[in-house]
């Protein structure tokens, strides 16, 4: 029997989104098997927003850097350091949240005890492959 145009059929399942616990911060923090770097990356399909767990041991740094595109947010979950910017130094401590706009150079310095911090951006879109001026 021929399908009736008038009624709606059923379109594919659509998976509704799950509200889900992704990691505990606490053990991120104690997690010795990645000394240094990110220690948690967000890579749920079909997001809207990046976000990295990293850890940084006495002394260790990330160089100096400009985000020309997105606001980031930095939240210190353990430890301390300092935010290094051309206007000089801003020490951040475990509970800080600092906010790091689109257009800012800054640089991150662990102190004494190491520095263990969340950020949180907007999602990248993909690179795109572009041909160069002029050619």
């Amino acid at each position: 029997m021929p399908e009736d145009p008038q009624v709606p059929q059923p379109g594919p399942q659509v998976e509704q989104p799950t509200v889900r616990v992704l990691a505990d911060v606490h053990e991120l923090v104690g997690d010795a098997l990645v000394p240094s770097g990110a220690r948690w990356t967000l890579a749920e399909p079909g997001r809207q927003l990046d976000a990295n767990f990293v850890h940084l041991p006495a002394g260790r740094h990330v160089g100096s850097h400009l985000e020309p595109d997105l606001d980031v947010m930095l939240v210190v979950v353990a430890g301390g350091g300092i935010v290094g910017t051309p206007d000089g130094e801003q020490v951040i401590a475990d509970g800080n949240i600092v906010w790091l706009p689109r257009g800012s150079s800054r640089n991150l310095t662990a102190g004494d005890s190491g520095l263990s911090y969340l950020t949180v951006h907007r999602r990248r879109q993909g690179l795109q492959v572009r041909s160069r001026p002029g050619g």
